[in-house]
């Protein structure tokens, strides 16, 4: 038997979740999916997405999967208008996905700047727009942003992307305010240094672990799971009068 808590009311809930094929984003399709959501998640990785719902179909889980470039405002809405249309309209939204690339703020031109933000942030304020209506007929539902903690440790090379995370914290601000009086709620979940494989691959050695635990008040990595638990949390009716808020999973790293 798991450790982890059971979430009884999200069972058979209409979830989507951005950048569901990797890293934190995979982490949060399964644990929705063993919670018995119908988990409808999205990602521009076709080979991966397209194996993670299988693998979990093939459990027994409610898992659906689209290929999508959710920097496609047009073609991100219809793919979460066709999760609809095999779960039910969103009861839960979890906007994930984010491209850390680093990059010199010397040479960042216009376009580069649109790109990042399009990946970074505008995605999620277009998500919230096509899952509220469903949400508002329900009078209920649950938004989660991903924030970072980037942006309070001044982290380098990389302003743009901290410029879309700190502006994360605002979208869920202002977002609670415009759909509270309709039962929804809208809160940041802030990841810390979490060991992925993309974190592994790209930035992170033996010195460079070090230096995340002399950082952290808790002497222990930070895994995608305990990103998505925290996710599970906040999805559920456990967390029913909580919203405007940010809550960081970082073992104590950062000042939020």
């Amino acid at each position: 038997m798991s450790q982890f808590a059971r979430y009884p009311s999200l069972k058979d809930v209409p979830v989507v979740i951005s950048g569901g094929a990797s890293g934190i984003g995979a982490a949060l399709v399964r644990n929705f999916s063993e919670q018995g959501a119908r988990v409808g998640f999205v990602d521009i990785d076709e080979p991966a997405g397209t194996t993670l719902a299988s693998d979990l179909t093939a459990q027994g889980h409610k898992v659906a999967f689209i290929t999508c470039d959710l920097t496609n405002t047009v073609a991100y809405q219809a793919a979460i208008a066709s999760l609809a249309h095999v779960h039910g309209h969103a009861l839960v939204l979890v906007n994930n996905a984010a491209h850390d690339q680093r990059h010199d703020w010397a040479t960042v031109s216009a376009q580069d700047w649109d790109d990042y933000m399009a990946v970074n942030l505008k995605h999620a304020f277009f998500a919230i727009q096509a899952v509220a209506p469903g949400m508002i007929a329900a009078g209920r539902g649950s938004i989660i942003n991903t924030g970072s903690i980037s942006w309070m440790i001044r982290t380098p090379s990389l302003p743009v992307y901290e410029t879309a995370k700190a502006a994360v914290h605002g979208l869920t601000r202002s977002m609670a305010g415009e759909l509270g009086r309709s039962g929804i709620r809208v809160n940041s979940l802030v990841p810390g240094a979490i060991i992925t494989e993309r974190q592994l691959k790209l930035w992170l050695n033996e010195d460079s672990m070090r230096g995340i635990l002399a950082n952290q008040a808790l002497s222990e990595h930070v895994y995608p799971d305990d990103v998505a638990r925290m996710a599970l949390f906040l999805a559920a009716e456990d967390s029913a009068k909580i919203t405007g808020q940010h809550f960081l999973v970082d073992a104590g790293w950062a000042h939020g």
